[in-house]
C-alpha cells in the first residue's frame, strides 16, 4: 500500500512539474521572439520528422513537425542555443523556409513518438526524402511519348547511385504532367512491379520497375503521402502537393494490399488540366440552352450521371462558375475537395463530417447555392431535395449509366418519386470520348456497316443532319505529338431530361427508364449517343471510340467492325478506377 502511495505522489508531482514547464515554455517563447506551440494538440507530419534523424533530433532537443512544400515547422526547448542554430541554418542551406517554434520536454517526447511509424527503412542521408520540384518541371519538358518515360526510367536502372529512388519518383511525376496523366499505377506483379499511366481515360503500360527500388520507393511515397509506414495489411488514403512551374500538383494517394505486395494508384490533380466553363464542355447547342436556363432558376436541384471517370464534377465546377457573382454565397461538400475555386467556400467530408451532417449544417450557414460531390444513400438524398424546395439551387451527382436512370435511382435510394416534380430541375447524362489528334488523324470512306449504324441513330434525331454520300470519317494513326495513341485530349457526349409535367407523370406512373425516355421526347434534346455521332460526323472523333463508351445499335447487317463497349456500369467504384477501358 506504502508503495501505491507512493507511486500515485511521484505521478502528481510528475504532472505538476510538467505542468510548470509547460507554462514556463508559454511565457518564455514571447520573451525570446519565438512561437509557442504545444505539440500533444498537433496532428505531426511523418514527413517532416523524417527529415532529421531521431539521434540528432533528440541531441539538439528539436523536432520537425510539418512540411508543406518548402515550408518546415520545427519545434525546440531551448531555441537560442548555438547548435540549434546552426541546425537551423542548415536547413536553411537547403533551401527550406524554416519557422521556428518552442515548445516543453513533454511536447517534443510526443512527437518523437513518430519516429516509430518513420522506421528503419528510412535513411538518414540529409534531404532523401525531397522530390526536386524543378528536376520534375525540368524533365516534363523532355518528354514527349512513353517511350521516353520508359528510357529515361531504363538509365536510372542501370546507375548505381544513392539518388536511384528520387529519381525514379521525379521521373514518374514528370512522365504524368508531361503526357497529362490523371492516375499513375504501381503494381507488383509475380515477375516484375508495372508502371502504368491513365491518359485519355485509358491505362497505358509505361515500364516494369525494379522491385528493389519499388519496396524503396513505396515507402517514400508512403511518408510523402501521410501515411504509416509500418502497416502493409490494410487500405490507407493519403495526399500531398509539390510545385511544377507556376501551378500547385495535388496527388491523391491511394495503397491496397495484395497478394504480392502494396499496389498503389496516385490521381494527379493539375489546375493546368481542368477546364471548368460551360464554354469549354462542348455541350452540343440543344442541352446547353437547356442547361443554362435551369442554371438561372433560384431554387431545385441538377444531376449530372455517369460513370466513375465521366467527368460529372467537372461539369458541377463548370456550373459553379456559371452561377458565381458577387451577391451569391455558394458552398460546397466534397470528397475530397480536388481543385480551390476563388470566392467559393469548399467543404470536405471526413469521419465527423460526412455528406448527411455536412449538408445540414450547410444548410445553416445561408448559401445560395450548394453542391454535394455525391448522393450515396436516402438521407443525403432527402436532404438535398429538402433544400432544393427551400429555395436554393443545389448541384450533385448520382453513379448510373443514364439520366433517365437517375430517376428510379433515387427511388431505389427510399425517396417518394411524388416530391420530385418540386425538388428536381435536371438530370444530365455523360460520358468523356477522346479526341482524335489533329496532327495525325486520317480520312478514310466509311464502310457499309458503320454508315448503317450511323443513318439508324440519325433517324431518331430530333434534329437529323444530312448524311453526305460517300461518307468520310476519320481514323487515329499516332504521331509524336499525341504520343504515338491517335487522340490528345478528351470531350464529353451529353443528354439531359427536364422535369417537365410529362416527365413528372411517366416518374410516378412508371418510373422504368424506356418510359421516361419516351415521355421526355418532346423536349428534343438529342441522347448521348446521337450527340456522339454529331462529334463523329464533325471529325473530333472516331466511330470506334463512341463505340467504346456508348453502346451503339446493331441494325440489320450482323458482321459488324464496330468493337463492343466495354462494360461501364458504375456499381463498384474503387474496381473501376482499375478497369483498363
Amino acid at each position: 500500500m506504502v508503495q501505491l502511495h507512493d507511486n500515485s505522489s511521484n505521478n502528481r508531482f510528475n504532472d505538476m512539474r510538467a505542468m510548470e514547464e509547460e507554462r514556463y515554455a508559454q511565457a518564455m517563447a514571447p520573451r525570446y521572439g519565438y512561437e509557442y506551440i504545444f505539440l500533444r494538440g498537433y496532428t505531426i507530419n511523418p514527413e517532416a520528422v523524417a527529415l532529421l534523424p531521431e539521434t540528432r533530433a533528440k541531441e539538439h532537443e528539436v523536432v520537425c513537425f510539418d512540411l508543406v512544400n518548402k515550408d518546415l515547422s520545427i519545434a525546440a526547448k531551448n531555441p537560442t542555443d548555438p547548435k540549434v542554430q546552426l541546425l537551423l541554418q542548415e536547413f536553411v542551406s537547403r533551401k527550406f523556409n524554416v519557422r521556428v517554434f518552442m515548445c516543453s520536454t513533454q511536447s517534443l517526447e510526443h512527437a518523437w513518438e513518430r519516429y516509430k511509424d518513420v522506421g528503419s527503412s528510412i535513411a538518414e542521408k540529409k534531404g532523401v526524402l525531397e522530390i526536386d520540384t524543378s528536376v520534375i518541371e525540368g524533365l516534363a519538358k523532355t518528354v514527349r511519348t512513353v517511350e521516353d518515360v520508359t528510357a529515361n526510367l531504363s538509365k536510372i536502372n542501370t546507375v548505381n547511385n544513392s539518388r536511384r529512388i528520387s529519381e525514379t519518383i521525379e521521373l514518374i511525376f514528370a512522365g504524368a504532367l508531361a503526357l497529362r496523366a490523371s492516375d499513375i499505377h504501381i503494381e507488383p506483379e509475380q515477375t516484375a512491379v508495372r508502371l502504368r499511366y491513365r491518359f485519355d481515360g485509358v491505362l497505358h503500360d509505361i515500364a516494369d520497375i525494379d522491385s528493389y527500388i519499388y519496396e524503396r520507393m513505396l515507402s517514400r511515397l508512403k511518408l510523402l503521402s501521410g501515411m504509416i509506414l509500418n502497416t502493409k495489411r490494410a487500405a490507407q488514403d493519403g495526399r500531398f502537393t509539390f510545385d511544377a512551374g507556376n501551378r500547385e500538383i495535388e496527388i491523391r494517394s491511394s495503397i491496397i494490399p495484395g497478394a504480392i505486395g502494396e499496389s498503389i494508384v496516385m490521381r494527379v490533380l493539375d489546375p493546368g488540366v481542368a477546364s471548368f466553363s460551360i464554354e469549354k464542355m462542348n455541350l452540343n447547342p440543344h442541352i446547353r440552352a437547356a442547361i443554362e436556363a435551369e442554371l438561372k432558376k433560384p431554387n431545385g436541384l441538377i444531376i449530372t450521371t455517369g460513370p466513375t471517370g465521366s467527368g460529372k464534377t467537372t461539369a458541377l465546377y463548370a456550373f459553379l462558375k456559371e452561377t458565381h457573382n458577387e451577391g451569391v454565397k455558394i458552398i460546397t461538400l466534397e470528397n475530397p475537395v480536388e481543385y480551390k475555386l476563388d470566392g467559393i467556400v469548399q467543404t470536405q467530408v471526413g469521419e465527423d463530417y460526412t455528406f448527411a451532417s455536412g449538408l445540414r449544417a450547410i444548410l445553416r450557414q445561408d448559401p445560395d447555392v450548394i453542391m454535394v460531390g455525391e448522393i450515396r444513400d436516402r438521407e443525403v438524398a432527402e436532404t438535398a431535395i429538402h433544400a432544393a424546395q427551400t429555395g436554393h439551387l443545389v448541384f450533385s451527382t448520382l453513379h448510373t449509366n443514364s439520366a433517365a436512370a437517375g430517376f428510379p435511382r433515387l427511388i431505389d435510394l427510399g425517396v417518394d418519386s411524388r416530391i420530385f416534380g418540386t425538388s428536381i430541375n435536371a438530370l444530365l447524362g455523360q460520358r468523356l470520348i477522346r479526341i482524335l489528334c489533329e496532327h495525325c488523324k486520317t480520312p478514310y470512306q466509311a464502310t457499309e456497316q458503320e454508315i448503317a449504324v450511323i443513318n439508324f441513330i440519325n433517324s431518331e434525331h430530333p434534329y437529323p443532319e444530312k448524311i453526305p454520300n460517300p461518307l468520310t470519317l476519320y481514323q487515329p494513326v499516332g504521331c509524336e505529338k499525341c504520343g504515338g495513341t491517335g487522340f490528345k485530349g478528351r470531350t464529353g457526349i451529353f443528354e439531359a431530361i427536364i422535369m417537365d409535367q410529362a416527365v413528372e407523370e411517366a416518374v410516378i406512373r412508371d418510373p422504368r427508364e424506356h418510359i421516361i425516355v419516351e415521355a421526355a421526347k418532346p423536349q428534343k434534346i438529342p441522347s448521348m449517343v446521337q450527340d456522339g455521332v454529331t462529334k463523329v460526323l464533325s471529325g473530333m472523333t472516331s466511330l470506334k471510340e463512341l463505340g467504346r463508351v456508348a453502346e451503339l445499335p446493331s441494325p440489320h447487317l450482323t458482321s459488324s467492325p464496330i468493337e463492343k463497349p466495354q462494360s461501364v456500369a458504375a456499381s463498384d467504384d474503387d474496381f473501376l478506377s482499375h478497369v483498363v477501358n
